[in-house]
């Protein structure tokens, strides 16, 4: 998934990063990206395994065994965690799994409940 902003002429997914501007191949608009900060297009959005979209507060359940680094421990299938916070970087997600204590996990080993 990619994190580029959509283009604010056609709304085409498809940018991409061409030196110091977005570029949209369909329509071949160029921008700058203080432009798409200063529109609130560089919104980040954080998605499930199943493309749902995450928020701070919701419900989520692991669906893969997740082995904790440095401990024998193993977060389960099937494993709820409730009241999750998302954050920027490689693992998008801060919780606290009962039994086990505060963590964080990767948003791609994760669906909504």
């Amino acid at each position: 998934m990619s994190d580029l902003p959509k283009c604010p002429q056609c709304a085409s997914e498809f940018t991409y990063q061409d030196g110091a501007l977005y570029v949209c191949p369909e329509c071949a608009h160029e921008w700058s990206p203080q432009d798409a900060a200063e529109a609130g297009e560089t919104r980040r959005v954080w998605r499930d395994a199943n493309g749902n979209e995450l928020h701070d507060g919701d419900s989520v359940t692991v669906i893969k065994d997740l082995k904790i680094k440095g401990s024998s421990a193993v977060v389960k299938v099937g494993t709820k965690v409730r009241n999750i916070r998302l954050t920027d970087g490689d693992h998008d997600i801060d919780c606290k799994i009962d039994g086990i204590g505060a963590m964080q996990l990767k948003s791609e080993f994760v669906k909504k409940a």
